[in-house]
């Protein structure tokens, strides 16, 4: 039997792309039941980001894994009232509107409390519920501009580039999960103390940009204590070295850290090079930082005359921290992801003939020795609202038929 912590909670999430959507991926894959509550028609914008076939992405189908979907048309009245007899049934409210939206439609949080005095509501936003940009829209784009990630990633002879995901809404997202675990636990030791937790504590504030903030290290305590302004470093890490990306015989590329005191022993001896495991200005990190040009180029050097395999071989021997830097394929094809059922396989439609078998990220993080089993992966448009509708607010096949009409 699978283990689900979180069987029993229901979740309604009204969010669209991507950051309340995986806070209720990750509530999802312990066992919550999230029902996603998407527009008629059109559904969440995901199901059409880098579709190349068929008429829902992989990105939508990956982020939206282990939920329902039902249709429901918030700009009308009937639709709200439908949350409300929704939101009277489940455990949390999950949501990425605009600041202000959920009000202006009648649905804000002293509403949704008058329906639920339980209820747990999640709210991700650019700069959050309060403060004077909170009305201020932003993607997760600005926000990793904002909290300071940005200005710190590509080459410094270069404007700032992004990341190759939109890792601040995860972030954020991962961020809104664990807020609402944490006020769905307080909840429960609060009725074991038959004391409700009030409204306040129940509504849980992300901001994109303070995601982003808070996994930025020592950037702000640097620059108050020091003057330090951090800089663009391409793919080394501000003041440890030598710790970089190095090109293999074999086109590919390689990452090694090596910047511990006594790892950098064994890796200059790896490299064949004893007169920089001992020359005194190397022999802590801060001497080989500012020596870092020096020691790339020796390891590149060494690198270079190896495939991948065999430099990996090498420093594995060793004990140098280094790996592969991994494609997609390479990825499918590890036998370490195998093991933790990292990748599992569903037949979804990739728009041609017949469905195909693709494989998903498994789920993070792993209770017991491998990732738990994805349940479904993200539903189509619509999939589930007679069986919501019907299950959880009784309403009869005639009263769903008249709404869908309309």
């Amino acid at each position: 039997m699978s283990i689900r912590p979180l069987d029993g909670v229901r979740v309604l999430e009204l969010g669209n792309y991507i950051a309340a959507p995986t806070a209720g991926r990750i509530l999802g894959d312990f066992g919550a039941e999230v029902i996603k509550v998407e527009r008629p028609k059109a559904g969440d914008e995901l199901r059409n980001w880098r579709l190349y076939g068929g008429d829902t992405s992989m990105l939508y189908r990956t982020i939206n894994r282990n939920k329902k979907s039902i249709t429901l048309d918030l700009r009308t009245e009937t639709g709200r009232g439908i949350v409300l007899d929704l939101v009277r049934r489940c455990d949390v409210l999950l949501e990425n509107f605009r600041p202000g939206m959920l009000e202006k439609w009648g649905l804000g949080p002293e509403v949704l409390n008058e329906a639920n005095p339980d209820l747990v509501i999640t709210r991700i936003s650019a700069y959050g519920q309060t403060g004077p940009m909170s009305e201020r829209p932003g993607f997760a784009a600005v926000a990793e501009a904002v909290g300071g990630l940005r200005e710190l990633v590509g080459d410094a002879d270069r404007p700032p580039v992004r990341t190759g995901v939109s890792i601040g809404d995860s972030i954020a997202g991962i961020y809104a999960a664990f807020g609402t675990v944490m006020a769905l636990f307080q909840r429960e030791r609060s009725t074991e103390r038959d004391a409700p937790v009030p409204l306040r504590e129940r509504v849980i504030d992300v901001a994109l940009n303070e995601a982003i903030l808070s996994v930025m290290e020592s950037l702000v305590p640097d620059y108050l204590a020091y003057g330090i302004q951090r800089e663009r470093v391409g793919g080394r890490m501000e003041g440890i070295a030598p710790s970089n990306a190095y090109p293999c015989a074999d086109g590919t590329s390689i990452i090694i850290g090596g910047n511990g005191d006594a790892i950098f022993q064994r890796y200059m001896a790896v490299i064949e090079r004893p007169d920089l495991a001992a020359d005194p200005e190397l022999q802590d990190n801060a001497g080989r930082w500012r020596h870092r040009e020096r020691l790339d180029a020796a390891i590149g050097e060494w690198t270079i005359r190896h495939t991948r395999a065999e430099a990996l071989k090498l420093l594995d021997a060793a004990a140098i921290p280094c790996g592969p830097i991994y494609t997609a394929a390479d990825i499918v094809a590890d036998e370490q992801y195998r093991a933790r059922n990292m990748i599992q396989p569903f037949a979804v439609d990739v728009g041609a003939p017949e469905p195909k078998v693709v494989g998903f990220p498994g789920i993070v993080p792993v209770i017991g020795d491998q990732s738990l089993p994805i349940r479904t992966v993200g539903p189509d448009l619509g999939e589930h609202t007679r069986e919501v509708l019907s299950d959880l607010l009784g309403m009869s096949e005639a009263e769903i038929d008249a709404l869908e009409a309309r």
